[in-house]
């Protein structure tokens, strides 16, 4: 018994007898089932079903996608293109045959070590959290060469730290210690100095934080810290706001990660990839994961002379196709573009809130960066997030950060016209008066989309994790969508 093509065995007979006696490969008795559940259909309804799926999908090439924190920005193709220029490297190939893929590297770390004034950056980690944990291990490995480690076992976070941030202290083997914001979205100095001491390690936090507020007391905070022996760190997640204008190195922190699939275009979303560099200043250049990238005037090289490193954090090099694109968009904006770049994502987002502030209260400090929360006047921030869903548009972050009820983030980005956001706030507006109006439309919304609303309890008590599954349980009457 072989497994063949059933409905062109003429043409497989043809392939077959083409110098290729072993074409057919025997199944093992037990593999071999004598009824498939396949259907026997042509190609072009296998194609029309896969092109009818894609056409249900959503991406950022079709419409806005305002995620907040997340930067769901268009990309420019042209950057793909050149990632797949080096599809045929291997990680292996000895370094005097990958000199141009080593300095891409370098000089991709020249550049981060410029917009953030660190003073050396690794490559290695690969997304957001995972820079966010290689920072937190290198704050470990620091205060144990002081002879600290075993008394500094504390990281100090906001309430409105990315939900990463206290994972990636607690993997670490750091205790998280969690303090409010005060009246103004910001963190509480107050607050703040009432728990730092000479058990704390670090302080993690985002500038501008999650409300798109930036902390104006930040040089402040970094000498609470540093006056008590802690490390600042800097979570880069919203550094489109700030890039070209300020820097964390400016603003005194000590450890940095990026997320170049959020600022430096690569496509961000479905699991990945990303890429999450960690710079670094001062003593802590010599805790960084080997290997880093090198120059030595002739040749790039992997150097592994780093004094203290705390090793390797991935396998090989990291993913070196999101360095490449994040290289191109780099090179190809230059300082100036960044910095247009920032000012345009904050333009964006102050004009958006302007547009429906009227319909949705923006809790504590008005101005803001890059994003903004707005909350519902009337109804619930998951029946918006699903009416959204009725006109071609997806939803923003709800429920982030959870120091505001009901919170709609959103994050319109750089890359968004201004045609654009009117339609979005023409939308968010006429959600609104629904709402007032006529709630009913809000509570059974989507009304348009292929799934309608989704039981969440339901949901989660019998999730229908395959196509068998929903049928059986259709049939069982125990589903009726």
């Amino acid at each position: 018994m072989y497994h063949q093509a059933r409905y062109d065995e003429p043409l497989l007979n043809e392939i077959k007898g083409i110098g290729n006696e072993n074409f057919e490969i025997p199944l093992d008795k037990d593999l071999v089932r004598d009824n498939l559940e396949i259907p026997n259909i042509p190609e072009y309804e296998v194609v029309r079903h896969y092109t009818r799926l894609s056409q249900m999908n959503y991406g950022v090439d079709i419409n806005i996608y305002p995620l907040g924190s997340c930067t769901m920005k268009y990309n420019p193709k042209l950057n793909e293109e050149i990632a797949k220029m080096f599809l045929y490297l291997h990680p292996y190939q000895d370094e005097s045959t990958v000199q141009g893929a080593l300095r891409i590297m370098y000089e991709l770390q020249e550049m981060l070590k410029e917009i953030t004034d660190m003073d050396a950056f690794t490559l290695q980690p690969a997304a957001g959290a995972h820079g966010e944990f290689t920072g937190m291990l290198i704050a470990r490995a620091y205060h144990e060469y002081k002879g600290e480690g075993e008394k500094r076992k504390n990281v100090i976070l906001p309430d409105s730290a990315h939900g990463t941030n206290p994972a990636s202290a607690a993997m670490a083997g750091f205790n998280v210690i969690e303090i409010p914001s005060n009246n103004k979205g910001m963190i509480d100095l107050e607050a703040l100095e009432n728990v730092v001491d000479d058990t704390t390690a670090a302080f993690m936090i985002t500038n501008p934080n999650t409300l798109g507020i930036f902390e104006e007391d930040i040089l402040e905070i970094a000498k609470i810290m540093h006056k008590n022996g802690a490390l600042l760190y800097y979570d880069g997640a919203n550094l489109n706001a700030i890039m070209g204008i300020t820097s964390p190195g400016k603003m005194n922190f000590d450890i940095v990660h990026l997320n170049l699939h959020k600022t430096f275009s690569t496509p961000h979303g479905g699991g990945g990839p990303g890429s999450g560099p960690v710079g670094v200043r001062g003593e802590l250049v010599d805790f960084l994961p080997v290997p880093i990238v090198n120059y030595d005037g002739e040749k790039y090289y992997l150097d592994y002379n780093v004094k203290h490193t705390i090793g390797k954090v991935r396998s090989f090099y990291g993913n070196f196709g999101v360095l490449v694109k994040a290289w191109a968009y780099i090179k190809r904006l230059g300082g100036e573009g960044l910095k247009r770049t920032a000012i345009r994502a904050v333009v964006n987002s102050n004009y958006l809130k302007e547009k429906i502030k009227g319909y949705y209260d923006i809790p504590h400090k008005d101005l803001r960066k890059h994003e903004f929360v707005a909350k519902p006047k009337n109804g619930r921030a998951l029946d918006v997030a699903k009416r959204l869903l009725d006109f071609g548009v997806h939803a923003p972050t709800i429920y982030f950060p959870l120091i505001v009820p009901e919170a709609l983030m959103i994050e319109p980005t750089e890359t968004e016209r201004k045609e654009t956001l009117d339609k979005f706030a023409e939308i968010m507006i006429r959600i609104a008066k629904e709402a007032e109006e006529n709630p009913e439309i809000l509570e059974g919304a989507p009304h348009n989309t292929a799934v309608r609303r989704v039981d969440d309890v339901l949901a989660s008590r019998r999730p229908v994790l395959t196509w068998k599954m929903y049928r059986e349980m259709k049939e069982k009457g125990l589903i009726d969508y």
